[in-house]
């Protein structure tokens, strides 16, 4: 294993600490410099998992933020109503 790939990792863990606008942000890094950049193949594999790991934990913040939006919203009457998303509800 080169040293590329062993010296990405731990970015990787630290990654997924970030708020998620940084992220976001270093995702859409990674997707840019692997579409346009010529990269070795070390850099790609190491970039494509950090890049699964921010994708994963920002699905997860969005997923979090959705159930508590979902839990605030108020029924006609002005009343907050829980409302639990199901795995199968798209959001509106």
């Amino acid at each position: 294993m080169s040293n590329k790939v062993k010296d990405a990792e731990p970015s990787l863990e630290r990654g997924v600490d970030l708020p998620f606008e940084e992220s976001l942000r270093r995702l859409e890094g990674i997707v840019d410099a692997m579409e346009h950049d010529d990269l070795p193949l070390e850099t790609l594999l190491a970039k494509y998992e950090e890049g699964t790991r921010l994708a994963r934990a920002c699905q997860s913040r969005l997923q979090e933020a959705e159930v508590k939006i979902q839990q605030l919203e108020k029924n006609s009457n002005g009343q907050f109503v829980l409302k639990p998303l199901s795995p199968t509800q798209e959001p509106a």
